[in-house]
C-alpha cells in the first residue's frame, strides 16, 4: 500500500508542457547525430553565457580547487552546515540583488533564507502562508510547472486571474477584484497573490500601475503578495525592471503592516544560468516568515562548495558588473534574432523586454477559434515538425492559439533550423488551407464529381501528412543571414 500522495495524479505531469518534454527526450536533436529529431524550445534555460564564468573560474583556479589564499578549505567546506547559510554567501547575494535593481533598494540578508532553488522557495512560501485548501490568485498566463511547485504537497488552491491580449495581457483592478469573487464563489479562503516579474510566459516586466493595483489590493483584501523575480537580470530593453520592493517604498498607505505580507523570490538559475547548482532564495519583510521558512530549508540546502564558489564569484564586482550587461546583450541579440525568423513567417510576437522565451501569437494558424484547435496544432508542431514550444492552454492562457518558444537554450544554428521548420510549417498550413478551398469549389461540379472530390480529398492528405516531414527544414532560409551575433 501507497500514501495517497504517492498514487495520485495531482502531480500535473499530464500536461502538454510536461508531454512535449517526454517526447523530445526520446527523439533529441542534434547538428550531427540526429539532424531530424526534436528541438527542445520548452525549455527557459540560459546557456547564451557560459563562457563567460568559465573564462573566470580559468583565472581563479584556486576557487574550484576548494583553496583559499592558496591553503585548502576543503575540511571547513566537508563539515556540516546550518541551515542558515554562510553569512558571506548571503551578503554577496543581497548585493548582487540591489545591484540588478540598480541600487534604488537595499536588502537585509538577515531577511533571506536559502532554498534549493526557485521551486523549494515558492513551496516553502505556500506552506507558511496557506492552509490546503485555501487558494492563491495568480495572473494568466503563467509558468505552467507553478501547478506542480504550488499545489502538489500543500494542498493549496490556484484561481486564476484572467488577463488578455486586449491589453498585452497586463494585470488591472478589474481582473484581480473578479478572481477574487470567483475565489469566493468556490468557497475558497484566498490568502495571497502570486506574480512573476519578468512575466514567464510573457517577458514582459510589470509597470507601476500594475504593482500599485497589486499593493492596493493586498491592503484591502488583507493578503500576501508573492514576487517570483528570477528573471530581473535578464530584462534588456527598456522599460527598466521594478521589483515590488521599490514598489513598496513609493506606495503611501496607511496600512503598516503590508510590509509583513510582501515577499520575493529569486535564484541564480536564469540570471547566472546556473539550475543545476540548485540556488534559492526567499527573501521577507515578515520575521516569523524568514524564521519558518529558515527550518523548512533544512529539507533542501544549497551545498557548501556552492555556497563557496558562488560567494567568491559574485564578490568580484567588476566581473559581475561586465557579466549582467554582456548577459542582457546577448538575450537581446538572440531574441531578435527569433522574432525576426518569425516575422519572415507571417507570425507576430507580444512585445518584450525581457526572459528567454517569446510569447508567440499563432491565432491565425488554428482551423478554430478553440483549445482543441490548439492542441491539434502544437502536436503537428511537435510530432510533424520537430518542435517542442509550450501551447497558450499549458500556461492557462484564456485565449488558444498562444505559444512560448525559448530560445537561449540552443545554438545559433540550432535555432536558424528551427526557424526553418516554422517556415516549412507555414507553408504546409496555406497548402492545406488552399487544397481545402479547390476541395469545396470543385462540390459544385457536374456528374462524377463526388468520386472526383473523394479521390483527390485522399491525395490532399496524403501530401499534407508528407509535408511534415519535408526537407525544408535544412534548406537555406533568408534568416540565415541574419547578422545579430550573441557574443
Amino acid at each position: 500500500m501507497l500514501s495517497k500522495k504517492a498514487s495520485c495524479e495531482s502531480h500535473g505531469q499530464d500536461s502538454s508542457y510536461f508531454l512535449g518534454w517526454q517526447e523530445y527526450e526520446k527523439n533529441s536533436y542534434h547538428e550531427v547525430q540526429n539532424t531530424t529529431g526534436i528541438i527542445q524550445m520548452g525549455l527557459a534555460e540560459n546557456q547564451l553565457s557560459f563562457d563567460l564564468l568559465e573564462s573566470w573560474l580559468e583565472s581563479n583556479s584556486d576557487v574550484l580547487a576548494l583553496k583559499r589564499k592558496g591553503r585548502s578549505v576543503f575540511r571547513e567546506l566537508a563539515l556540516f552546515q546550518d541551515y542558515h547559510g554562510f553569512p558571506d554567501f548571503k551578503n554577496r547575494l543581497v548585493e548582487f540583488m540591489a545591484k540588478l535593481r540598480g541600487f534604488k533598494v537595499a536588502f537585509d540578508p538577515n531577511k533571506l533564507v536559502l532554498t534549493a532553488g526557485a521551486t523549494s522557495a515558492n513551496e516553502i512560501l505556500m506552506f507558511c502562508l496557506a492552509e490546503p485548501g485555501e487558494a492563491f490568485l495568480l495572473p494568466t498566463p503563467y509558468y505552467p510547472g507553478f501547478d506542480r511547485d504550488l499545489k502538489w504537497r500543500t494542498g493549496v488552491e490556484i484561481v486564476p486571474i484572467h488577463c488578455t491580449s486586449a491589453n498585452d495581457f497586463r494585470i488591472t483592478a478589474c481582473a484581480l477584484e473578479n478572481a477574487y469573487q470567483q475565489a469566493q464563489k468556490l468557497n475558497l479562503k484566498v490568502k495571497g497573490v502570486l506574480v512573476t516579474n519578468p512575466s514567464n510566459p510573457l517577458g514582459t516586466t510589470m509597470n507601476r500601475e500594475e504593482l500599485s493595483h497589486l499593493i492596493d489590493f493586498a491592503i484591502t483584501k488583507k493578503i500576501h503578495v508573492i514576487s517570483d523575480e528570477i528573471y530581473s537580470g535578464t530584462v534588456f530593453d527598456s522599460p527598466s525592471f521594478t521589483s515590488i520592493s521599490e514598489a513598496l517604498m513609493e506606495a503611501s498607505s496607511d496600512d503598516a503592516d503590508v510590509c509583513n505580507r510582501i515577499h520575493i523570490v529569486y535564484s541564480l538559475s536564469k540570471d547566472l544560468g546556473l539550475p543545476g547548482f540548485r540556488v534559492g532564495m526567499i527573501y521577507s519583510y515578515n520575521e516569523t516568515v524568514v524564521a519558518a521558512a529558515t527550518k523548512m530549508s533544512s529539507f533542501g540546502l544549497v551545498s557548501s562548495q556552492t555556497q563557496y564558489l558562488l560567494s567568491n564569484i559574485l564578490s568580484d564586482k567588476k566581473f559581475t558588473g561586465k557579466y549582467i550587461k554582456e548577459n542582457q546583450r546577448r538575450i537581446r541579440g538572440r531574441k531578435e534574432m527569433l522574432v525576426a525568423g518569425l516575422r519572415g513567417a507571417g507570425i507576430k510576437c507580444l512585445k518584450s523586454n525581457a526572459g528567454l522565451f517569446c510569447w508567440v501569437d499563432m491565432r491565425h494558424l488554428l482551423s478554430s477559434d478553440t483549445f482543441e484547435a490548439e492542441k491539434e496544432l502544437w502536436k503537428r508542431i511537435l510530432f510533424g515538425f520537430g518542435l517542442n514550444i509550450s501551447p497558450g492552454s499549458s500556461c492557462h492562457c484564456s485565449e488558444p492559439g498562444w505559444f512560448r518558444m525559448c530560445f537561449a537554450n540552443i545554438s545559433q544554428e540550432t535555432l536558424r533550423v528551427a526557424l526553418r521548420r516554422v517556415e516549412a510549417l507555414v507553408e504546409s498550413m496555406d497548402s492545406t488551407k488552399a487544397s481545402t478551398l479547390r476541395n469545396a469549389t470543385s462540390t459544385t461540379s457536374g456528374a462524377g464529381g463526388d468520386n472526383f472530390n473523394h479521390h483527390h480529398h485522399r491525395r490532399t492528405v496524403r501530401n499534407s501528412r508528407r509535408s511534415w516531414s519535408l526537407s525544408k527544414w535544412v534548406l537555406p532560409s533568408p534568416y540565415d543571414d541574419h547578422e545579430t551575433a550573441d557574443r
